[in-house]
């Protein structure tokens, strides 16, 4: 996600972090070079260059040139003008009406309109607690109220029964109602699209809307597609009254140019990303965050959430209890990488890390990549459970068993039994740790935000 600016911008960055004094020249140089970056992200020139003159304006203000710490002082200009170009603060979806709170789903085909519903009827029900119903109106893309209705069937929450015949008019109607009669607390509304705008398209939307009356309109737009996807936005505000945007497939975007040009070409918020195929891969939009990520200063916050969703109690009391006995084996390594997987993979973790942009071309050698831990758990369930347990049982007949069980290659099974052996010293060391020493250290987690240790 937006990798290829995040690289441009810390090559400029850290050509001012290498010198003591900046003159004005320094300066401008640099934010021209941000300037170009942002029009390879795909950013509108009238975007790009307000925003260069937003920061100028407030460098000037401050007397970067006779800052203390002239580098960081332009590198916080840019970070606090980037939030303000994605949007300032986080925008908190409404559900404050009668129920059914309605939310529609508009955007061209193709955007992932169908998939975010699901996406986000999932995120009501765990995130909000919501009884939600979801209703399909596209009834010309083949098999699109088939795909919600299965969708829906993963996330346990029901979908409205599709009746052939019905326009979407009358779709909306019966969803209403019993949406009504049922006691549902939010109706999501997945209306169909096109290919490209059109009139009949934008005149079906707002009699759907006129009807259902939505507590939320969203446009789900595809980042991919850049300036293309800002187009459209402004088409679909300027015929409804859009209340937010979702935006998809924001994990294979490396430019950024939809998300940060968004905001200031509709005036609309962006409310929620899609950040994979995955129904559990969305997310609350947070404009502080991403240029936190941006700028390669790591998004903390939305790791430490990350891991309180996928942490896993019982899992962790029973490492624990080995840790204390300094007894680290096999399956304990297959359960820790299946819970890195779980946070949603190496590549959003280290995403959120702080200075780890500059680091990525290491990860593929220190086997961190994500089918490098594909391939670890692969060998790991080739093994046998006493392999597992006592992998010193491993000689060279039993490796190539493995290897051949697995599909790989027996240097593979010995750089993740170098991985495990470096793991257990560690464990080993953990043991023989002085318990003021542990508390020590339990003091010091204890003062980060939403520690475990302070539950």
């Amino acid at each position: 996600m937006f990798q290829n600016l995040t690289n441009k911008l810390s090559t400029v960055f850290d050509g001012l972090n290498r010198r003591g004094t900046l003159s004005e020249e320094d300066v401008n140089k640099a934010l021209r070079e941000v300037r170009l970056a942002l029009l390879e992200a795909d950013v509108s020139l009238p975007i790009a260059k307000q925003f260069i003159d937003q920061v100028k304006e407030k460098a000037i203000g401050q007397e970067i040139v006779k800052s203390i710490s002239p580098a960081q002082m332009v590198i916080k200009l840019v970070h606090d003008q980037l939030v303000e170009l994605l949007g300032a603060e986080t925008a908190e979806l409404s559900l404050n009406t009668q129920p059914p709170a309605v939310i529609l789903m508009a955007g061209l085909q193709g955007a992932g309109k169908t998939t975010a519903s699901a996406k986000l009827a999932r995120w009501l029900i765990q995130k909000k607690n919501k009884k939600v119903l979801v209703a399909s109106l596209d009834i010309y893309r083949p098999a699109a109220q088939e795909q919600l209705a299965i969708l829906a069937k993963q996330i346990n929450t029901p979908s409205l029964e599709i009746v052939p015949g019905q326009s979407p008019v009358d779709i909306t109607k019966r969803a209403i109602k019993l949406a009504k009669a049922e006691g549902y607390d939010v109706l999501i509304l997945d209306t169909a699209g096109r290919t490209h705008i059109d009139e009949s398209m934008m005149q079906e939307a707002q009699e759907i809307h006129e009807i259902s009356k939505p507590i939320e309109t969203f446009l789900v737009a595809d980042s991919m597609t850049g300036q293309d996807a800002v187009n459209s936005a402004k088409s679909f505000n300027a015929a409804l009254p859009l209340t937010g945007i979702i935006l998809t497939r924001v994990d294979g975007d490396s430019r950024g140019g939809a998300a940060l040009s968004m905001k200031l070409a509709t005036g609309c918020p962006i409310k929620f990303i899609g950040l994979g195929e995955k129904i559990d891969q969305f997310d609350v939009f947070h404009p502080e965050r991403i240029a936190g990520r941006i700028l390669d200063k790591g998004d903390v916050v939305s790791l430490v959430e990350q891991a309180a969703e996928s942490f896993d109690e019982a899992e962790a009391e029973k490492l624990s209890k080995k840790m204390a006995k300094g007894k680290f084996d096999l399956n304990d390594l297959a359960s820790q990488l299946r819970q890195m997987q779980k946070m949603g993979g190496m590549g959003k973790l280290m995403s959120m890390i702080p200075g780890i942009n500059k680091m990525k071309d290491k990860l593929g050698s220190a086997g961190l990549e994500e089918k490098s831990i594909a391939h670890q758990i692969a060998l790991i369930q080739s093994m046998t459970p006493q392999e597992r347990r006592y992998p010193k049982l491993l000689n060279a007949s039993r490796k190539r068993r493995v290897a051949q069980g697995s599909g790989l290659d027996v240097p593979l099974i010995n750089k993740l039994l170098k991985q495990h052996e470096g793991m257990g010293k560690m464990m080993k060391k953990m043991k023989k740790m002085k318990k003021s020493d542990l508390a020590a250290l339990e003091s010091k987690m204890g003062q980060l935000p939403n520690s475990p240790f302070n539950q």
